[in-house]
């Protein structure tokens, strides 16, 4: 789906949103009327330290402001913006920023809700995607952690034997098939059917605790995840 497609499903009476520069702000009414604020990364586009930042200022003016509406991030990008320059100027600083100003609105009542409906990688997708409460995704998505020839030159590993074990472990495979399977993302959205209905009942769950590793382990992704997290939570009251 195109973008404009993905937000005349979701706000099939309208919405008041821009794109600029690769970003997207706004808002659009839900179904219930209400409505939601709207961001999000598209067009394939690198998230460099002035994105990062204008979307992290976003989410603290939401934040700060009166009303608890949701707020939904619409992601397409590519990765992080590989420069120098903003290498230099610490963009793991700045998407890290992103990332916790989203779970300061997660924490103060806004609801976030993910939707990825095109690419995603690295830290990209970590600060967007993978910081909002519930990440859902539609068919044809692909996002990654790190791609398999990248994980290779790291970990100096043959790309065989990385392909290899993506086969049988999700956890090194990239592609949204994997990424559900690990919990990362929680629901696959159905494009012939309504967004503004399946944005409705997943924001009809109630919140609470982060379900990822358990999600995790019900789909085989992730077998260990939850039980090693309980084991910590545990352990920690001990102390």
């Amino acid at each position: 789906m195109t973008l404009a497609e993905v937000l005349n499903s979701l706000f099939p009476t309208g919405h008041d949103t821009t794109v600029k520069d690769g970003l997207l702000f706004g808002t659009g009414p839900l179904r219930d009327g209400d409505m939601a604020h709207v961001l999000g990364v598209v067009d394939n586009t690198a998230l460099g330290v002035e994105g990062a930042l204008a979307l992290a200022g976003r989410v603290l003016e939401i934040a700060a402001g009166p009303d608890r509406d949701p707020i939904l991030m619409v992601i397409d990008s590519s990765s992080q913006r590989m420069s120098r320059r903003d290498e230099l100027l610490g963009l793991n600083e700045y998407l890290a920023h992103l990332a916790k100003a989203l779970m300061l609105a997660e924490a103060g009542g806004h609801r976030t809700i993910g939707l990825l409906y095109g690419g995603s990688a690295a830290g990209a997708f970590i600060a967007t995607a993978l910081s909002t409460g519930a990440l859902a995704a539609l068919p044809g998505a692909t996002p990654a952690v790190m791609d398999l020839p990248s994980m290779a030159r790291v970990t100096k590993l043959p790309l065989e034997v990385l392909q290899a074990k993506a086969k049988a472990t999700p956890v090194f495979a990239p592609g949204l098939e994997n990424l559900a399977k690990t919990g990362a993302v929680h629901q696959t959205w159905d494009p012939a059917g309504s967004l503004a209905d399946q944005l409705a009942a997943l924001l009809a769950v109630p919140p609470g605790e982060d379900v990822r590793d358990r999600l995790g382990r019900e789909r085989g992704g992730r077998p260990k995840a939850a039980e090693i997290a309980a084991r910590v939570i545990e352990e920690a009251g001990r102390v």
